[in-house]
């Protein structure tokens, strides 16, 4: 469990006010005398809002995680994460676009059925794209987008979502919502950088949802 350590951030879990806390005197408050306490340190701000987003058991895994942050080399930022989750098992999938920096939530969607995980990495981006070049925000139109997933950018690049996502009552919305990001890519024109999310290298992307 976490000890008192000077620049942490703690996440309380289970506690009297669960959260996440930057001094330990108060995160102590919430697990001290409280029953089966559950709470963990960690080094940054990102890594504790990843953390806490996810049930405390997620985070048990006794291997040390990389972290993009110790990389000799880090991925470019500014820049926005993008990742899906999609239960295999109902076809019920989510998807969302993080701040690399700092992993606040700049857009999520979902949840959305009878589909696949592709099919939202590939939506994911094309919403990144078009949040990035909306209104001729020039300030905005080189920033990057990460993604883990090759099928998903080359998908981008094609101008096609090549899904074998079954025709159901349930995913008609979807249907049309992936009708338009088709159409958006094909009538407009971007420079924004589309690359590859190197788990290997700098760990799981900001934006993923930790279901696996």
């Amino acid at each position: 469990m976490a000890k008192r350590n000077a620049g942490k951030f703690y996440v309380v879990w289970q506690g009297r006010i669960p959260g996440i806390y930057r001094e330990w005197l108060k995160a102590k408050m919430q697990i001290e005398g409280f029953p089966n306490a559950k709470y963990r340190a960690y080094a940054s701000l990102a890594e504790a809002q990843v953390a806490f987003s996810q049930p405390f058991q997620v985070n048990l895994d006794p291997k040390p995680k990389t972290s993009w942050r110790n990389s000799d080399t880090p991925p470019l930022l500014p820049s926005i994460c993008v990742d899906a989750a999609c239960n295999m098992k109902t076809g019920t999938m989510e998807y969302r676009g993080v701040n690399t920096v700092d992993g606040s939530v700049i857009f999520a969607k979902g949840p959305f059925f009878d589909t696949t995980n592709n099919v939202g990495e590939f939506l994911a981006i094309v919403h990144a794209l078009a949040l990035l070049n909306k209104d001729g925000d020039t300030g905005l139109i080189h920033t990057p987008i990460y993604s883990d997933s090759l099928t998903a950018m080359t998908w981008v690049r094609k101008k096609r979502a090549n899904t074998r996502m079954p025709l159901t009552p349930n995913n008609a919305s979807l249907r049309a919502i992936i009708e338009r990001a088709e159409d958006w890519l094909r009538t407009h024109y971007w420079k924004n950088p589309i690359l590859k999310w190197e788990t290997r290298i700098w760990g799981e992307i900001p934006a993923d949802f930790g279901r696996k």
